[in-house]
């Protein structure tokens, strides 16, 4: 009979993996930090800083701290991509409206080139008659003081539009980067997740043909969440949910923001289609969402609720508009 296999490790040897397990999770996380890519220093030092401010955390050995680091790694990593993918996209942008820039400016100063440089040929071609020309003095003193002053005129005036058209290119740059600066400061949960605003869905309930349905989603949480964290943990919380909103949903649907927590998804689907997804959003993307606060995983949690209206006729759209605004008001209490 053959001895069975022990498969129960002595407590040497558990250590041991324990403690090599600790020292690779430490290595990791240390070069997650030091190894990455250079960007904005707005981005990568507080990327950096948290990620070290990981590790007296794992050093300890804890399982709490062990699991919560995972989630902050995790939550870290996740928000570094996203910002170094919008620096990369920003800069592609910047690099054309400067390519376009430069292009516009060699244009200007091809143009005034050729056209001043006619006025000068003409006036060395008039020089080049009066050193071969057999005329009285006086006459060829005149001719010669006409073209100085064509070929002095000329210059000046090249001279001007040159710096009149590099002005103008720097004031193009500072416009560029004073846009970059307001698009930075504008953006906003709506823009990063292209929801249509309140106006925009009732245009488009009044105005729509065919069948569908509509979809009224509201979120409880979120407000709650910038209270008990803070704006952005409630920002990032709505993006999370957008997206993965999004991602439950045909691409040709519209998806709208009604007001704070309270959303309308129009579709294509018929009721009973809407009805069965309406459920698995409820249940799939209620709950825990992990997001950044002071370079921590924070666990916010939402509870979504539902409801799935008739698409009346184009004559009874303002009725769908009501009962919109009848699940809200009754969803809020």
């Amino acid at each position: 009979m053959l001895p069975q296999a022990n498969t129960v490790l002595d407590p040497q040897r558990s250590e041991q993996l324990h403690d090599l397990a600790l020292d690779c999770y430490l290595a990791l996380v240390k070069n997650v930090a030091h190894y990455a890519i250079e960007f904005d220093d707005e981005i990568t030092g507080p990327y950096r800083h948290y990620v070290n401010a990981l590790v007296p955390e794992i050093e300890t050995g804890r399982p709490q701290a062990l699991e919560e680091s995972r989630g902050s790694l995790r939550a870290l990593l996740r928000d570094y991509r996203d910002k170094a993918s919008a620096y990369v996209n920003r800069l592609r942008g910047e690099l054309a409206d400067t390519a376009a820039a430069f292009q516009r400016l060699l244009e200007t100063l091809t143009q005034t080139g050729e056209y001043h440089e006619n006025y000068l040929r003409h006036a060395l071609n008039t020089l080049h008659e009066l050193a071969t020309a057999n005329m009285a003095r006086e006459e060829m003193m005149s001719s010669l003081r006409a073209a100085t002053e064509t070929i002095e005129k000329s210059l000046e005036e090249l001279n001007q539009q040159q710096r009149l058209t590099v002005s103008q290119f720097v004031i193009e740059i500072g416009l560029l980067h004073k846009r970059i600066d307001a698009l930075e400061a504008a953006v906003s949960i709506d823009a990063l997740t292209k929801l249509f605003t309140r106006a925009e869905m009732e245009q488009r309930i009044r105005s729509a043909e065919g069948s569908g349905s509509i979809l009224v989603l509201r979120v409880d949480g979120v407000r709650r969440a910038a209270s008990q964290f803070n704006p952005a943990v409630a920002r990032e919380l709505e993006g999370a949910f957008i997206k993965r909103l999004r991602n439950s949903l045909l691409p040709d649907v519209l998806i709208g923001k009604w007001a704070e927590e309270e959303y309308l998804v129009i579709s294509s689907m018929s009721n009973k289609e809407a009805a069965g997804r309406a459920d698995w959003i409820c249940e799939h993307l209620s709950g825990a969402y992990a997001c950044l606060q002071g370079g921590k995983a924070v666990r916010p949690t939402i509870q979504v609720s539902s409801r799935v209206l008739d698409w009346l006729p184009g004559g009874h759209r303002n009725a769908s508009l009501e009962e919109i605004e009848a699940f809200f008001a009754k969803s809020k209490y």
